[in-house]
């Protein structure tokens, strides 16, 4: 079996600062039995502003981006250090990867970077994969690596996704507040009212927390993965799980339909530059019968896209129904759309497809 396991920052820091070595020596020991046992382990890592803060002698994380970066250079080197550590008394190589957004928009670089990581999965060495937080800016405004631990996972057709959490798993409500919140021990399907409770989109607690790993969950889970958050504070639950003896945390089950690699890029590892809205035809057309989308079932053009980028198509009440590789820029397609194929040549002057977006190109979402 592949995996990948996450762990945050908030299960790597010590109660005085910096990072904690003792934490990080039991999560190596784990990893290390559950690779001695046969399986394949990428380890995405966040931490390294964690470290920066400790060595800058800073009394608080910074909210200010040039000192989030500065922080975390600084703090790079030390969360690798201390990773060749801890993984050197098992026996074990680490190796260090930092990943960019761009990595998984340009397909040349995505296909690059699987090959790299699975070379050092295959020769034993334990990949520890970060976000560039020096570089990159959107991503340490967010502060958390979820998804990027869902996209890593998708990227290198894993099995299953571990995310260590500083809480048991998904509970009915936040625990930390309602002693009645109960431990929900497996979701087959995310719902509108789970992602509500875990500090949903509008929320002031919607960037990171739980409500992170829903979204990491759900990316996951499309891919044909299976998903776990669990406890990184308690030592054993990776073995535990995968050989069977005992559950722990919650399980989110992978969807039965595994999304093929490009269309998983496609899906995820893109982002859209605009949006499609689709008449009830077209959308039952693409759900249902596995079709392209043509001209005449579009109603509206949003954004301003090129031939080649990435779009949504949306139901009439903006339900996104899929996303694909337009053959058409948004001008042109404002020309066309309503259109019959046959009518293409003639509003355009030229005709690079019957289909705006062809289903080879095209991942459906619902």
């Amino acid at each position: 079996m592949r995996l990948v396991v996450k762990i945050g920052s908030n299960i790597l820091s010590a109660k005085e600062g910096g990072l904690d070595e003792l934490r990080m020596r039991s999560i190596a020991d784990d990893v290390s039995r559950v690779m001695e046992a046969g399986h394949e382990v990428a380890v995405v890592s966040s931490g390294a502003v964690a470290a920066g803060v400790g060595r800058l002698g800073l009394k608080r994380r910074p909210s200010d981006i040039r000192l989030k970066q500065a922080a975390a250079a600084v703090g790079q080197s030390q969360l690798m250090w201390l990773y060749e550590k801890v993984f050197s008394n098992n026996g074990k190589k680490v190796a260090q990867i930092l990943l960019t957004r761009d990595v998984f928009t340009d397909r040349a670089r995505y296909i690059n970077s699987r090959n790299t990581i699975l070379t050092l999965i295959g020769l034993g060495v334990v990949p520890i994969i970060n976000e560039n937080d020096t570089v990159a800016m959107d991503e340490i405004r967010f502060g958390d690596n979820d998804q990027l631990a869902a996209l890593v996972a998708s990227l290198l057709g894993a099995d299953r996704l571990m995310i260590l959490s500083d809480v048991d798993g998904l509970y009915t409500s936040d625990p930390r507040h309602n002693p009645e919140a109960r431990l929900i021990p497996e979701v087959s399907g995310i719902t509108k009212e789970m992602e509500r409770s875990a500090g949903g989109a509008g929320s002031s607690v919607g960037t990171g927390g739980m409500y992170s790993k829903l979204l990491a969950a759900r990316i996951a889970m499309s891919a044909g993965i299976s998903v776990n958050i669990i406890n990184g504070r308690k030592s054993g639950l990776l073995m535990d799980i995968l050989s069977g003896k005992k559950t722990h945390g919650t399980l989110f089950r992978a969807a039965s339909g595994k999304l093929p690699a490009r269309k998983g890029w496609i899906a995820y590892g893109l982002k859209a530059k605009g949006r499609l809205v689709l008449d009830g035809g077209a959308e039952e057309a693409i759900v249902s019968r596995g079709k392209s989308l043509l001209p005449s079932g579009i109603t509206r053009v949003e954004g301003d896209f090129d031939r080649g980028d990435p779009v949504y198509c949306v139901s009439s009440s903006g339900r996104r129904i899929a996303k694909g590789l337009s053959n058409y820029s948004a001008a042109e397609i404002e020309k066309i759309k309503g259109m019959k194929t046959s009518e293409i040549r003639q509003a355009l002057g030229y005709c690079y497809s019957d289909e705006v977006i062809h289903r080879d190109n095209m991942a459906v979402l619902d």
